[in-house]
């Protein structure tokens, strides 16, 4: 995927490790939307396709951004998808 600067996709994972980790049961898939918020792109974590937690980032958003993302984790491959990327 190169839709999205790599320090957009870090943040996917710092995310993962720092907030979702622990706190939340995590699936192999994991979904995000990429929302506008006050012109600052936010992740938006989803379980069973509703918003569960949303996370603030201080990257400025730009309309070219996805508006969602999968990543998936089986614990030895981690890639990050766009929805309609198969695998």
């Amino acid at each position: 995927m190169n839709s999205l600067p790599g320090e957009i996709i870090d943040q996917v994972w710092y995310i993962i490790d720092n907030n979702l980790q622990g706190m939340f049961q995590l699936n192999e898939m994991i979904g995000f939307n990429l929302t506008n918020q006050k012109n600052h792109l936010t992740f938006e974590f989803l379980q069973q396709d509703n918003v569960v937690a949303s996370f603030d980032t201080p990257f400025p958003y730009a309309e070219s951004f996805p508006e969602a993302l999968w990543v998936y984790d089986d614990g030895s491959s981690q890639i990050i998808l766009l929805p309609n990327e198969q695998m």
